[in-house]
């Protein structure tokens, strides 16, 4: 049988429809008989095709008997216990339905063709449905009808992880950008100048005999300081109450700065580091030396050859996930391949088992799902669809995909990457406006204890101000005093009521030399 990757010519199926004519067989009359309950038939038994799988039998498992490849010994998968779902629910509906499988196999046991195939020998009349992991495909859809999708399939990408190469010797600084590095060394300074400043003024007493620092502002006091204490905190190498207020406003910031460090450095480490060698197919087509895989007997190979033109000995075929684990891990070069596409399905199986060192890729293909195959006008599609609604939304279903596939089926992406987006991305490290307001806030406070500390040095020129404030007035009170009333008794009452102007102003020097 030769690869179907398009629709049949019109002629072939005009041909095929003539000779069940003539045969007394239409494919309409499977569904005879729906009328009368508890047949859907007519006392017909439907026989179903199944593909012969080697890998991905966690969908359809046919085990034939080893002497006669005809006989099935056993039918397991998802897929199957998706349609004996459907079967119960349109039993419980009192339809009886007498059914066979027969699978898709050639003398020797192997398939015999790929899915196209098997879904055209239902329009040929070999089989009365098809039930596996089938996509709906428009062009399958020229000679056989799809029920309702039981499962989502999209076609997705698989490639290899690569380390970030930017982790080297120097990644410790790569959580903050260079301008917070900058920042957090200019404000780390201003926080040891201000309490080293605050703290020089302390004397040589009782109290103060456990300061370290009872001398002038230098350099390395300056600098030493704050990381001193936010490594080893020290309450009583303080002594003025607002040194310790400003001491407890840099060890908050020095906490969320760490705490944010040690989240960004392990994401680095971990997540971040592995990405995607390739993050868009167009990396992949458009480079002529990158081989490229399928699943063998999918759909994907027209796929890949037809609509997105990649020379077809860059396409190998691959059976299982094993397979596809050694291929990529061989890599183009060495006879493998860079990239697969493959069903969401099926890369989700592969990732649950291979997912540290691979990731899966969106793309821009989309088709419908997997559904079962019955022939076109069949009524069975409509009755099999309402079941298939039914069986999904009911328990019955959770339980088979957590048979098949475990409790956490719809994340096994998340043991590998899916992104399409570039890496920079993800790894942009913390700059200083992620911090803004934490410094501004902290710097005022700081500011604002610095001058309640330091109030001597602005109480000095307030009180100057308040002693030639008063000086000025004196002499404006005395200006006032008319001639008019007598010099000599303005003299006296001035006298009278205090001190005179010159001992006024005396007394306002000997005030402001105080100070």
């Amino acid at each position: 049988m030769g690869l179907l990757t398009g629709s049949f010519s019109a002629d072939r199926r005009r041909g095929e429809k003539e000779k069940e004519v003539e045969d007394g067989f239409s494919r309409a009359e499977i569904g005879a008989g729906d009328d009368a309950a508890g047949s859907l038939l007519g006392g017909k038994k439907l026989i179903i095709g199944l593909p012969k799988k080697t890998g991905f039998t966690q969908f359809v498992d046919v085990q034939l008997n080893t002497t006669n490849v005809n006989q099935i010994v056993k039918v397991s998968g998802y897929s199957i216990d998706v349609f004996h779902a459907a079967i119960t629910y349109l039993e419980s509906l009192r339809y009886n339905i007498s059914f066979e499988f027969r699978a898709f196999v050639d003398e020797d046991g192997n398939s015999a063709g790929n899915y196209d195939e098997l879904v055209y020998q239902v329009f040929e009349g070999k089989y009365d449905a098809v039930v596996g992991d089938v996509s709906i495909l428009a062009y399958r859809s020229n000679y056989v009808d799809f029920t309702l999708p039981y499962a989502p399939s999209d076609v997705k990408m698989l490639v290899k992880v690569r380390h970030d190469p930017r982790l080297n010797m120097w990644v410790f600084v790569r959580p903050f950008s260079w301008d917070l590095w900058l920042s957090i060394t200019i404000f780390s300074v201003f926080i040891g100048a201000i309490i080293t400043l605050m703290e020089r003024t302390v004397k040589e007493d009782s109290a103060c005999k456990n300061s370290p620092y009872k001398k002038q502002l230098s350099g390395v006091s300056i600098l030493w300081l704050p990381v001193e204490q936010a490594v080893l905190p020290e309450r009583e190498a303080l002594v003025k109450n607002c040194s310790r207020f400003v001491l407890v406003m840099w060890l908050i910031l020095a906490f969320m700065l760490m705490q944010s460090y040690t989240a960004s450095l392990s994401s680095i480490l971990t997540i971040n580091q592995l990405q995607p060698r390739y993050v868009s197919e167009h990396d992949v087509i458009i480079d002529p030396n990158i081989n490229v895989g399928y699943h063998r007997y999918s759909f994907v190979e027209g796929l890949l050859v037809d609509r997105l033109r990649i020379d077809r000995s860059r396409v190998k075929n691959y059976p299982d996930i094993k397979e596809y684990r050694e291929a990529l891990d061989k890599g183009s070069r060495k006879g493998g391949v860079d990239a697969i596409f493959d069903h969401i399905s099926h890369i989700k199986i592969f990732l649950k088992q291979y997912g540290s060192n691979y990731a899966m890729v969106e793309t821009r293909h989309r088709i419908d799902g997997f559904a079962f195959a019955f022939p076109m006008g069949s009524n069975l599609t409509a009755y099999f669809s309402r079941a298939i609604l039914n069986v999904r939304e009911s328990e019955e279903m959770d339980k088979i995909e957590q048979k098949y596939f475990g409790r956490n089926h719809e994340d096994y992406e998340g043991q590998g990457l899916s992104t399409s987006s570039s890496p920079d991305d993800a790894s942009s490290s913390l700059t200083t406006y992620s911090f803004a307001g934490l410094f501004m806030a902290i710097g005022i406070l700081s500011l604002l204890a610095l001058t309640v500390s330091e109030s001597h040095i602005w109480q000095k020129p307030v009180m100057l101000a308040n002693s030639y404030s008063r000086r000025l007035l004196i002499s404006w009170n005395f200006a006032r005093t008319s001639p008019l009333e007598g010099g000599s008794a303005a003299r006296r009452n001035v006298d009278g009521e205090g001190l005179t102007t010159r001992e006024s102003n005396q007394n306002i020097g000997l005030e402001v030399e105080n100070i």
